[in-house]
């Protein structure tokens, strides 16, 4: 993420956040990071987290130095994920197997999305890469972060994801050999492992390509869609990720 920042400079546009330049990106990746962290930190017997908004409690520097301070606090999250004992009991906001797991799941993909965010920048006047520039992930991450989003942020109530009538979503890689169903009803949705015949969408590709799109990074162009497109088009109008605490 750093490196594709640098190369492709800090007054670039990041197409997937509007209104957003990679200096942008990096203070909120950095923000994020440190603020993790210290909630890691707080269940070791550090210091507990003032304040729920990273922008206030970690403010960032200038361009002359966001790039080592984005770098220095991905490192200092590193080391305190892998420090922290393995019964850290600390603040989550997602279902995991123990809280440390949370963290180092939720960081994982914080920064995987936004590193493709990251390569994918291109100058203001210039037109966006084409779909598929940014480096594949690896298969599993990928796979996981669906899961994260499916079973984890999508698995609260409320939000305008809903469907009337009904409709369900299904979601199959090649490569990992997974699959998900979601059900959208008019009061909202559940989401399953696994896949069946009732779906009124199939979505079918690698798992980096189902993760792309389904954080919003890509149009799907590299996927298959099978049945009435209803549930991916309403899935790309309505799915916001919601960052309750």
């Amino acid at each position: 993420m750093a490196e594709s920042a640098a190369a492709n400079g800090l007054d670039a546009v990041v197409a997937a956040c509007p209104g957003w330049r990679v200096r942008d990106l990096l203070a909120h990746t950095g923000q994020v990071h440190r603020w993790a962290a210290a909630h890691v930190a707080s269940g070791n017997g550090g210091p507990p987290v003032r304040g729920q908004a990273a922008k206030a409690v970690f403010p960032h520097p200038g361009d002359d130095t966001l790039l080592d301070w984005f770098r220095d606090g991905h490192a200092h999250l590193v080391r305190t994920l892998s420090d922290a004992a393995p019964d850290t009991e600390c603040l989550t906001f997602l279902p995991a197997p123990s809280p440390l797991a949370f963290w180092a799941r939720r960081q994982a993909h914080e920064t995987a999305v936004h590193r493709v965010d990251a390569q994918s920048a291109h100058p203001e006047h210039a037109p966006a890469p084409e779909e598929g520039a940014a480096d594949p992930g690896d298969p599993a991450l990928a796979a996981d972060g669906v899961e994260e989003l499916l079973l984890g942020f999508f698995a609260r109530p409320g939000g305008p994801l809903v469907a009337d009538p009904p409709l369900v979503l299904a979601l199959e890689t090649t490569d990992t050999g997974q699959g998900w169903t979601m059900s959208l009803t008019p009061t909202g949705r559940t989401s399953t492992r696994g896949t069946g015949p009732d779906a009124d969408t199939t979505v079918t590709g690698p798992a980096h390509e189902l993760y792309l799109l389904l954080w919003n990074r890509s149009g799907g162009g590299r996927c298959t869609v099978t049945g009435d497109r209803g549930a991916l088009d309403l899935w790309r109008e309505r799915a916001r990720v919601q960052w309750r605490r």
